[in-house]
């Protein structure tokens, strides 16, 4: 060995750093990284011996911070000691055949460093409970561990991971073996956004049955041992909720569900005939408004903006097909009564001021300031921020067809799927109400919307997904081609999820020296 000379750098297959084993002339080779010595390195992919030279010696210390005993500390062998000057927390790790290969160090920063082989760990604590039992419980740290451990004075078997929620579902899969053989396993992450994440993921990993996951009440096990809330921790543990995949729930599990009260906030549409068959808009509903060309869904929905304002709401208003500033006076001539698009004669700058600090200056409105179409997922991500950044819970979105019309496709049917789905998924996600306009697509025969023709679901353009993923299809029919009734709108409900109730449910009158929709109190259709 002494004659042997230093050929090349390699990459090492135990710690996969690209260059650390120095290898020479007779064949062996040496990882500066990891220890790693390999006999023969070209024909060997895994060395024979991992020297542990760089373990260092601390004395076992109750935690009394953290309120464990003396006799957990020991029966873990966690120590307390010093390395490069520094008072550090030593937590042992050992291998499968129970011998010591590695140590995790805590500083009193909150940072930690590896000594020794991490690869060949197990699971801390894992040495100390014989394979397979009734039940083991596994927390995201060691100090959680000990804690859970010693509440039930060290009797019931508890491990941790070594690499926290990120490196969870990578060191139970290695010790997946030894898991399976415990007729329950209970998974008690930390209660925030990564652990919960961790513990679904780690739940896949096992037999079906198996896995519980504990919901704590506050951060992590030591947490609650601290605070002493003791009965709560160890009912954590003997009472987690079986694992099932996402969208299975049992019946037992839902009685809480069924006796709570709805609270979803309803608003009233701004004309009653509306509310009488629908009760009225809810959030994390997607409500279609439709019709021909020309039958007044965009000044049905500059209605329906106004109403949500008047009522506190927060409304984020996407016209396609008009300005910003077409939009904004619309709504705010509905508050005034007056064609503020046309003129605004006859209004003061107090009243035009007013009306706009009651509307689209209220706080409570934002709009989207493009004309003309939009790649769908650009526009979802501009309704997510309206939503996530703004606070908004209503989004009026005029209309579905411009989204697509600007796509490289010719498969419309395929494009309206596709953005429905993410409409629908956008509502789901986020509880928002969705107000949404679409178009019908060309009767057959010579009849056409113009001239009132009667709507139907069938006759929403593009596809059937329009009608599958809304709860409430609204249709407006008017007959632009009789002068005398050509101002009354029918307004029809075609679908209704929540009640069930559809048809006609009323007519509107657009009166042009007010711009505004006024509901009729006849049945008559025109």
């Amino acid at each position: 060995m002494s004659e042997s000379e230093f050929l090349n750098h390699a990459p090492c297959s135990e710690c996969n750093s690209k260059d650390n084993v120095a290898v020479y002339s007779d064949g062996h080779g040496h990882c500066f990284g990891c220890g790693a010595y390999f006999h023969n390195y070209q024909n060997e992919e895994k060395p024979l011996t991992k020297v542990n030279t760089n373990l260092i010696k601390g004395e076992n210390k109750p935690l009394v911070k953290r309120c464990i005993n003396q006799e957990t500390v020991n029966k873990f062998n966690y120590q307390i000691g010093k390395h490069k000057g520094k008072t550090v927390q030593i937590a042992n790790y050992y291998d499968n055949h129970r011998n010591l290969v590695a140590q995790k160090l805590r500083y009193p920063d909150k940072t930690f460093q590896w000594l020794g082989d991490s690869k060949k760990a197990t699971l801390f604590g894992q040495n100390l409970w014989r394979d397979g039992g009734k039940l083991v419980s596994i927390t995201e740290g060691e100090v959680d561990a000990m804690s859970l451990s010693s509440i039930q004075n060290n009797k019931w078997a508890v491990c941790s991971v070594k690499t926290g929620s990120a490196g969870a579902k990578r060191d139970l899969q290695q010790q997946i073996e030894w898991l399976e053989k415990f007729e329950t396993i209970v998974l008690m992450f930390d209660n925030d956004e990564a652990g919960n994440t961790a513990a679904l993921e780690c739940a896949k990993l096992f037999s079906p049955g198996k896995v519980k996951i504990s919901q704590l009440p506050l951060k992590d096990a030591n947490e609650m041992l601290v605070k002493g809330r003791v009965q709560e921790l160890i009912d954590c543990m003997w009472g987690g909720k079986s694992y099932r995949p996402d969208g299975i729930v049992a019946g037992t599990d839902i009685f809480e569900t069924l006796i709570k009260e709805d609270n979803r906030k309803c608003i009233p549409y701004p004309f009653e005939c509306i509310n009488t068959k629908t009760l009225g808009m809810r959030r994390g509903e997607l409500v279609t408004i439709t019709s021909g060309t020309g039958q007044g869904k965009s000044q049905l929905c500059r209605h329906i903006a106004h109403q949500l304002i008047s009522k506190g709401e927060c409304v984020g208003y996407l016209a396609l097909e008009e300005s910003v500033k077409r939009t904004a006076l619309g709504v705010m001539s509905i508050d005034l009564k007056k064609p503020l698009h046309l003129t605004k004669e006859g209004i003061s700058k107090d009243d035009f001021r007013n009306s706009f600090n009651r509307t689209v200056g209220s706080g409570s409105m934002y709009l989207f300031d493009h004309f003309g179409s939009t790649e769908s997922e650009n526009l979802l991500s501009k309704i997510r921020y309206l939503v996530k950044g703004l606070g908004v819970r209503w989004v009026i979105l005029d209309h579905l067809s411009i989204i697509i019309s600007g796509l490289e496709t010719h498969d419309e049917r395929r494009l309206i799927d596709m953005t429905m789905t993410r409409l629908r998924s956008l509502v789901e996600g986020t509880g928002i109400g969705l107000i949404l306009v679409s178009h019908l697509r060309r009767p057959d025969g010579n009849r056409g919307y113009e001239d009132g023709l009667q709507t139907s679901l069938n006759a929403l353009r593009g596809s059937h997904a329009i009608s599958q993923l809304s709860d409430q299809v609204i249709s407006l029919e008017r007959n632009q081609n009789d002068e005398e009734n050509k101002n009354y709108t029918t307004v029809r409900v075609l679908k209704n999820r929540h009640t069930g109730n559809t048809g006609k449910c009323g007519t509107l009158y657009f009166d042009e020296d007010t711009s505004c929709f006024v509901e009729t109190k006849g049945t008559n259709d025109f």
